[in-house]
């Protein structure tokens, strides 16, 4: 039984779990678990493996969970087209799924939903840019249409994680503002972090609506808008001990300081990278680590060659353990830098 070891390595305090744990067996559950915990190490490859069978588990909950984890890991290589199309996926299939104990895998499904429900599948094909996508999935999405009017209900989620109904409607939800927000859509970003906002209010969707409410906010350029939401990821991760989370939300906050520009913004950053950039070192959190050394290249600029360099290393053993998906979408980003280039 890995479950608990997993945990730990995917919301917890030690992100470097014994390789037996990640090796791909035991329940859904765990299984889904490795692959998070792939997916933080740059594992791509071997967590898109996991990943595609999960999507077609007959828990939709869970189903739901590997589609936004895979997105995830699109969007960590740049690859938001793709990513968009994973979280409306993941929406559809929790979307009107109202479940007697709030989690997947055993839990009484009082209205189950999968791709194929007219509802769901609806913000899937809107999400997917094969119609009228981007305000249309927030109005759906957000309270304003069928698909909103239905996840609008009493929190009943149980499970510490969020890996539960309202858990997998709230990792979608903040998935497409992520993704419509890097499509330079950011009403329909907005919108959609708020409506997940009220979705699930556990630590784990806090700590990551607090990451798209401040880049939504450094993208509208306000910059010390951008900074509460930084802290609260930043205080939420560090009281749920959460190492991982913590380094993200590190990396957040300094560039939410940098662009506030307030008066002692330049040692506060440096301090709050140079500490993410340490844990993901030690941690082997490859997802994390090149995004730590970039910020720091701009932070450090007397230091910037030594800091794209270790990017560059980074960056190639990850695209190696990457998929040809991974690999591709990588190489077309605008914002992965290309190792060696």
């Amino acid at each position: 039984m890995h479950e608990p070891a997993l945990r730990a390595a995917a919301f917890g305090d030690d992100p470097r779990p014994d390789p037996a744990a990640v090796r791909g067996g035991g329940s859904p559950r765990e299984r889904l678990l490795a692959a998070i915990v792939l997916g933080a190490q740059g594992r791509y490859a071997a967590a898109a493996t996991l990943l595609g069978r999960l999507r077609q588990d007959r828990d939709p909950v869970t189903a739901s969970l590997a589609a936004s984890t895979l997105a995830s890991h699109r969007r960590q290589l740049g690859g938001h087209w793709q990513a968009r199309g994973l979280d409306g996926e993941a929406f559809s299939k929790v979307a009107h799924l109202a479940i007697g104990d709030g989690s997947g895998g055993g839990g009484e499904v009082a209205h189950p939903a999968s791709g194929h429900h007219p509802a769901g599948g609806e913000v899937a094909r809107l999400a997917t840019g094969d119609g009228p996508a981007g305000e249309e999935v927030a109005r759906l999405a957000t309270g304003h249409g069928p698909a909103g009017a239905e996840a609008a209900r009493p929190f009943t989620g149980q499970d510490p994680d969020g890996l539960d109904a309202p858990g997998a409607r709230a990792d979608a939800l903040l998935g497409l503002a992520a993704d419509n927000l890097a499509l330079g859509r950011l009403p329909a970003a907005r919108r959609l972090a708020q409506r997940a906002s009220a979705e699930d209010p556990r630590w784990r969707a806090t700590v990551r609506g607090g990451w798209v409410g401040a880049e939504i906010a450094l993208a509208a350029g306000q910059g010390a808008e951008a900074v509460p939401h930084a802290e609260r990821a930043l205080e939420t991760a560090l009281a749920r001990g959460a190492r991982r989370h913590v380094v993200k939300s590190r990396i957040v906050l300094a560039v939410a300081l940098r662009a506030a520009g307030a008066p002692d913004h330049r040692q506060i950053s440096d301090d709050l990278v140079g500490n993410a950039m340490a844990t993901a070192e030690e941690c082997e959190l490859l997802s994390l680590s090149w995004p730590a050394a970039l910020v720091a290249a701009d932070l450090r600029p007397g230091h910037a060659e030594e800091y794209r360099f270790r990017v560059a290393q980074v960056l190639h053993a990850v695209l190696r353990s990457a998929d040809p998906c991974g690999r591709r979408v990588a190489g077309e980003s605008p914002w992965v830098p290309v190792p060696g280039g």
